[in-house]
Order: C-alpha cells, then sequence, then structure tokens
C-alpha cells in the first residue's frame, strides 16, 4: 500500500510527505489507494528512507513492463542531462577555516553546557549499578549475552577505520587527453570521485557530524591534491614524451602546496555542488542524466555531481546495456544522439568500436560552422559534421529535441519534480530513479489506454 501510495503521489507530482498524509484525509483518489488509512508524514519518510535501495530500482521494474508493453525500443537513443537543485542552500558551502571554527565553537558550547550540568563532578562517574562487584559481574554477563547471540547472527566480517585514499592515476588516460599538472590533478579528483561513489556515505542528521565530515572530505582532497602532484612531478623526472623526448625542464616553476586544504564543501548536502544551468544562473544541486528512447520512454537513469555533460556519455551508454541486459534485451541502440556539450572523442571511439553508432555535433550552436577550433577540422569531426549535413543524419539528430527534452519538461515542470527531497548521492539517485519510474508508468498507461 505505501509503495502504490508513493507511486501514485509522483505521478500527480505529490511528493511531501506531509502533502500526501493530508491528501488521504481528503482526496478521494488518495483514500481509494490507502484504502482509506492516512499513515502519518514521518512514517511515508521514514518508509523511503529506509527502502532507499528498493525505491531505486524499481525503475528496472517497471521499464520491464514497458518492454512487455513493445515501448522498450532501441532504435535512437537520445542522451541528456537537466540540472535540479539539491536540499542544500548555496550559503552552505563554507571554506576550511570557518568549517573549522564552527567545530570549535561547538565544542566551547558542549562544555559550557557540561560545567552547567556536572558542575565538579567530572561526569563521566560510575552509574550507581556498576559501583558494586556484583552488579558489575552481572553486567559483564549481559554484554556477554548480547555479543554472543549478535556474533552468532552476523556472518559478515568488519574493518574499523576510515578509509585510506589510495590514488591509482590512469597515466595513458591523461596523456590522451591533456598533459600537464591540471590533467594529473583532474585525475585525481575523478578517482576520489568514484571511491565517494562507491562508498556511497549518507548524511548525516545532526550539523555536528556534518561539519565534521566537511572537514575530513576537504583535507581528504587536499591530501589528494598533494598525491597527484608528486605523481606528477615524479612524472616529470623519468617521463617521456610521445616522441621519445624527455619530459624533465629543470626550468619549470615548482610547485608549493597550499598549507591548508582549499576551496568550499556544502555543509548541507556534501555530494551537491554549485551547478550552472541556461537561463537561470547557478544553483547548489546535481547534474541528472537520462537515456530516452523515441516513445519518451526513459530507458537509462543517473546521477552525476560535475555540472558540464562533457565526459557522461559513454557511462550513460554502459547504462543503457546495464539496464537493457536486466530485461534479457540482446539489441544494442542503433544510434545515440547527444548536444554538443557530450562531445569526447575517446568515448565516441569507443562507443563506435561497441557497434553503435554516435551522433553529436562537435561545435556548439553559438559556433559557426566555418569557424571551426585549431585542429576540429579534420579526422573525426569533419566526418560527424558531414553526417550531420546529409538529411538522414539531420533527420535522426533532430529526434533527440522530440525525445528527451520534453521528458524533462513534464518531470520538472509539469510535475514540480525541480528540487530533491533527499540528502547525498545515494539517496538523490534512489530519488531521481523512482522520478523515473513514475514517468514510464504513465507512459504504460497511456499507451494502454490508447491501445484499449
Amino acid at each position: 500500500m505505501m509503495l502504490a501510495l508513493l507511486l501514485y503521489s509522483y505521478a500527480r507530482g505529490n511528493r511531501s510527505s506531509r502533502g500526501i498524509e493530508r491528501a488521504c484525509r481528503e482526496d478521494v483518489s488518495y483514500m481509494v489507494v490507502s484504502a482509506m488509512r492516512a499513515p502519518d508524514h514521518s512514517t511515508i519518510a521514514e518508509f523511503r528512507k529506509r527502502h532507499e535501495t528498493a525505491l531505486g530500482e524499481l525503475f528496472t521494474g517497471v521499464l520491464g513492463l514497458c518492454r512487455r508493453a513493445g515501448l522498450v525500443e532501441v532504435g535512437v537513443i537520445a542522451i541528456d542531462g537537466t540540472k535540479i537543485s539539491a536540499n542544500a542552500a548555496m550559503e552552505a558551502n563554507l571554506g576550511y577555516a570557518r568549517i573549522a571554527r564552527e567545530i570549535l565553537e561547538q565544542a566551547a558550547a558542549i562544555d559550557a553546557a557540561e560545567d552547567e550540568l556536572y558542575g565538579d563532578a567530572r561526569g563521566d562517574e560510575l552509574p550507581e549499578q556498576l559501583r558494586t562487584r556484583e552488579g558489575r559481574r552481572a553486567a559483564f554477563r549481559k554484554a556477554k549475552r548480547q555479543l554472543d547471540a549478535e556474533r552468532e547472527g552476523s556472518t559478515e566480517e568488519t574493518v574499523g577505520g576510515e578509509p585510506l585514499v589510495a590514488l591509482d592515476l590512469d597515466r595513458e588516460r591523461i596523456m590522451s587527453s591533456e598533459q600537464g599538472r591540471r590533467g594529473w590533478e583532474r585525475e585525481g579528483r575523478h578517482k576520489l570521485d568514484e571511491l565517494r561513489e562507491r562508498q556511497a556515505r549518507p548524511i548525516a542528521s545532526s550539523r555536528t557530524e556534518r561539519l565534521l565530515e566537511s572537514k575530513r572530505r576537504l583535507e581528504e582532497e587536499h591530501q589528494v591534491a598533494l598525491e597527484s602532484n608528486q605523481a606528477y612531478d615524479a612524472f616529470r623526472a623519468r617521463g617521456v614524451d610521445r616522441t621519445g623526448r624527455r619530459l624533465h625542464n629543470s626550468s619549470t616553476k615548482p610547485y608549493v602546496p597550499p598549507e591548508v586544504p582549499e576551496g568550499k564543501i556544502n555543509t548541507t548536502d556534501h555530494d551537491s555542488r554549485l551547478v550552472a544551468t541556461a537561463g537561470h544562473g547557478t544553483i547548489q544541486g546535481y547534474n541528472a542524466q537520462a537515456a530516452v528512447n523515441e516513445r519518451q520512454v526513459i530507458v537509462a537513469a543517473e546521477i552525476t555531481v560535475t555540472s558540464p555533460d562533457f565526459g557522461h556519455l559513454e557511462p550513460m551508454v554502459d547504462a543503457v546495456l546495464r539496464e537493457l541486459a536486466k530485461l534479457g534485451v540482446t539489441d544494442q541502440p542503433g544510434v545515440v544522439v547527444a548536444d554538443p556539450g557530450y562531445w569526447h572523442k575517446q568515448q565516441i571511439e569507443n562507443i563506435v568500436s561497441q557497434g553503435i553508432q554516435v551522433l553529436i555535433p562537435p561545435d556548439s550552436g553559438l559556433r559557426k560552422a566555418s569557424d571551426t577550433r585549431p585542429g576540429w577540422n579534420k579526422g573525426l569531426y569533419a566526418f560527424m559534421r558531414n553526417v550531420l549535413a546529409t538529411d538522414l543524419g539531420r533527420a535522426i539528430y533532430l529526434k533527440r529535441q522530440a525525445t528527451v527534452e520534453p521528458v524533462f519538461g513534464q518531470l520538472k515542470f509539469n510535475r514540480g519534480i525541480n528540487r530533491f527531497q533527499r540528502r547525498g548521492r545515494q539517496a538523490v539517485r534512489s530519488e531521481w530513479r523512482f522520478a523515473a519510474a513514475t514517468h514510464n508508468l504513465l507512459k504504460l498507461h497511456t499507451h494502454q489506454a490508447a491501445t484499449a
């Protein structure tokens, strides 16, 4: 019942737990779904939190229903991203010094409160029941019984301590994209982002815990920057370029690392970033990615934390192939289309090598066709322009605007999904995939109604 209630509410654009509770008391359609029961808003919010992973994976199940109805066609797949606000304010972006100062201020406030509560006592004296030998032995026996019960019920081994940042920089990837210190630093940040995505740390509810986590992440980023620059300096000292010439140059200005972590982090949602939007300035949010077929059915939905779409083409194609494989679909997409922001020469070549064609203009709409960048007038760049200049290429690429962009319009404007309610990359990904599942359900409902 709770799952049906959430699906119906999201389909109607009602995502507020209090709004859902109120609708269950006032709206007849909600009363039918909930069988005349009105769950409390805290129960609804806790249900979403507790079943976060299952709600996100519901996307694949709904996509399977669409496939059975013949809606999962993979001829032309359009990929695009849209910026959605996070459940965090831009004012919550703080630097390392400000975060450290707030932590010290909170520690001082805690000390003052404990002085008022305990007076001259330490506050950690033994409880009354542990001050006698008999009381301590009884407590030890009880604790041992609890530990034995937990040990019997647990089969997984846990390792304490914080995970270490072990950088394994992809040298070939750096050399193929951008040489220099900047390329090594970017690769280090990329590896750290992959590590955080695997860890999927939840966002704490306590501000004190969030401040400590923000401080830890900034220190982690600082350490990664130092390791990346050390790796670059070592590579310069003993490496050679593609022509075989040694890269060491004694005149190169030495790198001076900053003493404290630089940059800022959002203390409310650490995974959210400042992302640029078209016509709406910069927001605190996420870059929500979607792959849509010609039936406007979403076949893959993912979340990224970087603002530009550059670099997300191949990961989204891989996500499409994973979803199709889960459904038992052996057909690969015929053509993948995306806007110029997804242009990535290496990723395009990797996708084409799998037998999937790609149509992406190498030039943005602001640049004239005759005004190409230096080095962008031959090879794959010229080939892609020639394909898009044909009637067939132009017709296929125009399908992008008629497929993926209306989906974002329906989700964000018609149903009001323009701000995430959960915090943290994993929670936001679950919410985005659940919203995409309700979109596909509406498409399935419209298709079945039209067929009937």
